[in-house]
């Protein structure tokens, strides 16, 4: 980064590992604006949530489902993250940036939109969250659980927790991808020790959906009907040993025992939680769990070859749009989950990514995967690689703050 006398900087992406440390706010505004298009593109979502709250609203899913609810639906939209803003001529996370944007657009299209910025974990920010609500809207019709973060204060003890991305009771090798070197290469893993399961279940587990839940409730902000929804994903079983049975596995089964709860607890309202099983994509998150980026590179080829092919926003609006405000029947499997994982977990698209998945190394990976659409994902979440923007013009960090 160069910075110029007027504190504008010339933004180039910094990757280090699966984490990008730079982000450019042009960029993130153009990413939140194709999104928008795609939104009004495929029109307005009948019976769509009015009122609307979403934990963990800045990136991927989150940020989908925000904009698949305001302009699929018009709703007014509460979001709550955690980022970082820009301090002493520094870019700012890609959050804070997507977030700008979408209260712009937001407000330009007479949308009411409040975004609160803080650690959604702890009692303030859901005491906060809870006295907007009820100062702005009333009550909110639906609820967005989408936090993926890797660490956890717990509010009433103030224990520090942490997750890890682990096996369980065996160590794990497979192929995986160094998507810096762009080598594929055999990953060990040893399981996780008892503790370090606990520990990810405390972080990544159903705990904290239900402590925001009960705010809610005992605040007066939940509505007569209200649904609410968490993410997941199960995946093919090459990924199983490190996901669906391993460490963040077990977090996420209690995710789907916290559904049953909260439907329980809010039986007087009339409640709906759901657990949505989501398609395998280039988040933020995701890009932090081995085998996956390798998985999801031969997944997009397989998949855009067969017209089947869907990113955040695809996959939330038809969320919102076939399922949970459908005029049809949800598409649930047997434990009740929603399924929009569907089309990436048809027969014949998992056989061809079985095939691909013996076949691949790191001479043919280029031809036989789609390793660039991964890679183009992966700079477009901080920003980078739309056409629209020059990313060799200076630019203020501050941008819109």
């Amino acid at each position: 980064m160069t910075a110029t006398t007027d504190n504008k900087i010339v933004i180039k992406p910094r990757i280090r590992g699966f984490i990008c440390v730079t982000a450019h706010p042009l960029g993130c505004e153009a990413h939140v604006k194709e999104q928008i298009a795609y939104v009004k593109k495929n029109g307005s979502i009948a019976n769509a949530p009015k009122k609307v709250l979403v934990i963990g609203a800045s990136t991927g899913y989150g940020l989908a489902s925000r904009i698949s609810a305001a302009f699929g639906g018009s709703a007014s939209t509460v979001g709550v993250f955690f980022e970082k803003t820009s301090e002493g001529g520094k870019p700012a996370t890609a959050g804070w940036y997507n977030t700008l944007a979408f209260d712009r657009e937001a407000k330009a299209a007479g949308l009411y939109s409040h975004s609160i910025n803080g650690d959604a974990f702890s009692d303030d920010i859901k005491a906060k969250t809870v006295e907007v609500i009820k100062k702005d809207l009333g009550q909110v019709d639906l609820v967005v659980y989408s936090l993926a973060s890797p660490r956890r204060i717990h509010p009433r003890t103030g224990v520090v927790y942490n997750s890890v991305l682990k096996p369980i009771n065996q160590s794990f090798t497979a192929k995986t991808l160094d998507t810096d070197k762009e080598v594929v290469k055999d990953i060990s893993i040893e399981p996780a020790n008892e503790q370090e399961i606990a520990d990810t279940v405390q972080v990544m587990g159903g705990e904290d959906w239900l402590m925001w839940m009960e705010a809610l409730k005992n605040g007066g902000v939940l509505a007569e009907g209200v649904k609410t929804v968490a993410y997941s994903y199960i995946g093919p079983e090459v990924t199983w040993p490190i996901y669906r049975d391993g460490s963040i596995g077990k977090a996420k089964a209690d995710v789907e025992v916290a559904a049953k709860k909260i439907e329980a607890d809010l039986a007087a309202l009339g409640c709906k939680a759901y657990v949505s099983i989501n398609k395998a994509l280039v988040t933020q998150a995701s890009s932090a769990i081995p085998v996956v980026p390798l998985y999801i590179s031969l997944l997009y080829k397989v998949m855009k070859e067969k017209g089947l092919h869907e990113g955040c926003i695809e996959q939330m609006y038809r969320l919102f749009a076939e399922n949970l405000y459908g005029k049809g029947k949800l598409n649930l499997d047997s434990e009740g989950r929603i399924r929009i994982d569907d089309k990436e977990m048809q027969d014949d698209v998992q056989n061809a990514v079985k095939v691909l998945w013996e076949q691949v190394s790191t001479d043919n990976l280029k031809e036989i995967s789609d390793f660039a659409t991964y890679r183009s994902d992966f700079l477009k979440l901080f920003g980078f690689g739309f056409a629209e923007v020059n990313y060799d013009e200076p630019v203020d960090p501050a941008h819109g703050q």
